[in-house]
């Protein structure tokens, strides 16, 4: 096994703010040392490891394929450092630093950031910074922390926690129903508007769920000439719009009821489910910022 240089650590945290800052220079202006120092102390650190850690030109550094894996392993074992540290001093009790957080737009909206300033009020040294997209993304590669999803990602690299099995209901708008009547029964639906939502991952509807009179599971597949892409809120506006009818989570349109902009019919259908789970890398360090989080929001999710 080969032997590790107590040297090779201020050679790693240079790397890494390097890597962070995109500059030997502003790296080296960060921690009060000279550029040419900073160049050869990771120059040192790749003939080390004998491979090429930044493509270099006269302009710019940029991470090499491998300078990016070695990254990420590097800042977690700094991170690790770090954290044993605050518990030996006792500064572990005060989560603090950067969480960065991938979410789809619905639950950001109607779920997370409700929730956030109680999270705020309870850890005020923690700073969050929040990508709310619908796109797929890899939030492991992009470098954040953790992501809420719906379902469970078949993704070896992932350990998902269960937040809620989000009921959903099927809604329209008063003037809709008044102009249309409500529908009876699922095979009713044919013959009304059915706001359809077509999901960015994959291209295709997402189908409504119900449970047949039997009480089995039971997925309705439809076509519809009133189809969004990519945004599912724009799906609830147009229902509320009066444009059709629209299947949605509960806690997405039980504000809309209230004001009564929304009914919900077919309740008889009974109320299926969909999972919403958070998700980090099963080889990530987890730091303390990051278990603060995932404990007030399992928390405040069961209990709202």
């Amino acid at each position: 096994m080969r032997s590790f240089d107590p040297v090779q650590l201020g050679s790693i945290e240079l790397f890494c703010k390097a890597a962070e800052l995109g500059s030997f220079t502003a790296a080296a202006e960060a921690l009060g040392l000279t550029p040419a120092s900073v160049s050869r102390s990771i120059s040192r650190l790749e003939s080390r490891l004998g491979v090429r850690l930044f493509a270099r030109t006269t302009r710019q550094i940029r991470l090499t394929r491998e300078g990016e894996l070695y990254r990420d392993q590097c800042q977690q074992a700094l991170e690790q450092i770090a954290d044993a540290e605050r518990i030996l001093t006792g500064q572990q009790k005060v989560p603090s630093g950067l969480l960065r957080i991938s979410v789809g737009t619905p639950y950001a909206h109607y779920r997370l950031l409700p929730l956030l300033p109680r999270f705020q009020q309870a850890y005020p040294q923690i700073e969050v910074e929040l990508s709310i997209a619908n796109r797929v993304v890899d939030f492991v590669e992009e470098g954040y922390d953790l992501a809420i999803r719906l379902g469970v990602p078949p993704d070896s690299r992932l350990i998902a926690h269960t937040l809620e099995e989000a009921t959903l209901g099927l809604f329209a708008a008063p003037a809709y129903l008044a102009r249309r009547g409500q529908p009876r029964s699922i095979a009713e639906l044919e013959q009304h508007d059915c706001i359809q939502f077509i999901l960015p991952s994959s291209g295709r509807a997402m189908p409504w769920i119900f449970k047949d009179a039997q009480g089995r599971d039971m997925d309705f597949h439809f076509k519809s000439r009133q189809r969004i892409h990519d945004d599912v809120l724009g799906c609830v506006n147009w229902a509320i719009a009066g444009g059709g009818l629209f299947q949605i989570y509960h806690f997405i349109a039980e504000a809309a009821v209230r004001r009564g902009e929304l009914v919900e019919v077919l309740q008889q259908a009974g109320y299926r489910t969909r999972r919403f789970s958070i998700l980090y890398p099963h080889n990530r360090h987890l730091s303390a910022r990051v278990r603060a989080f995932v404990e007030f929001l399992r928390q405040a999710v069961a209990s709202p």
